[in-house]
């Protein structure tokens, strides 16, 4: 009597290279016709990923075993998937336009024993497509991204901003002003973040959809107007595209004066340091 391979083994026998090899080629893809600004193939390339076997298939892992929060579940209680069930997830995963609401957790804030951050986590169905719709929009901002932006990027790190600080400030002595943008990610206007982002329609009506979704809190529904939750794979990537241009702005419009040179700005996440040669820190704005 022989058997056939059960959905089990079907998982564990997937060769990921292979999968993994599958989506970077699809992504540097991408990411040329981004730097080509050729908007249509990057969109066309876009929807092969997003349909693609293995693009589904890492999404699925990632939020189901390599994540940390693979263990942590939204409003639907669902967590910890069996391998059963990332391969039928991995089946029926798709851009729909559609979103459940978050669940409101608080953890303790880095560098604080008093202030508490507020995250919202996302049904697994939803992060595992907002895993997916990551693999195809980050490429595309990754070739327009500045160069000085260092936080929630792949293969950079706080180290490589703290790296470029020193290179700007070891020569010569300078003024530096450190800021923190309040509330970056509560604050996030939603019309100009889709605006900015043009995309498919059917990639704007699912971010808008995630957007929109609104926070379950003891079991009150609170809607959301601005803001990107964080807690959402997706979410650092949205805060990025959205301070995307500081950089240049602050550039363009800082007044040059006397002899001093062109401002430099680091940016990681939503703390930035911009640094002017012979000027006083009250006058970067």
């Amino acid at each position: 009597m022989t058997t056939g391979n059960t959905p089990m083994d079907e998982w564990k026998t997937i060769n990921w290279k292979h999968v993994e090899r599958s989506v970077f080629k699809l992504q540097k893809r991408i990411y040329r016709a981004s730097e080509q600004n050729n908007r249509k193939k990057v969109h066309k390339l876009q929807r092969l990923l997003l349909t693609s076997h293995s693009g589904r298939l890492l999404a699925v892992r990632r939020v189901t075993q390599d994540n940390q929060g693979k263990k942590t579940a939204g409003i639907d209680g669902v967590k910890s998937l069996t391998p059963i069930q990332r391969l039928k997830l991995s089946k029926t995963l798709k851009v729909q336009g559609k979103a459940s609401p978050v669940r409101r957790v608080e953890i303790p804030k880095p560098g604080s024993t008093t202030e508490r951050r507020p995250l919202g986590i996302p049904t697994m169905r939803d992060r595992a497509t907002q895993a997916l719709v990551k693999q195809a929009l980050e490429p595309e901002w990754e070739a327009k991204f500045e160069p000085n932006s260092y936080g929630f990027r792949p293969g950079r790190s706080c180290h490589d901003a703290i790296t470029a600080i020193f290179g700007a400030i070891s020569i010569q002595a300078k003024f530096c002003l450190d800021a923190d943008i309040a509330k970056c990610f509560d604050r996030i206007a939603h019309a100009p973040l889709l605006e900015k982002m043009q995309t498919t329609p059917s990639l704007r009506r699912q971010v808008k959809a995630w957007l929109k979704a609104g926070v379950m809190e003891h079991g009150e529904l609170f809607p959301t107007e601005t803001g990107s939750p964080q807690g959402g794979c997706i979410s650092p990537l949205l805060a990025n595209i959205a301070l995307h241009g500081l950089e240049t702005d602050l550039i363009t419009h800082f007044k040059p004066r006397w002899d001093c040179k062109t401002p430099i700005m680091v940016r990681y996440a939503d703390d930035c340091a911009p640094r002017r040669r012979g000027e006083e820190p009250e006058m970067v704005t």
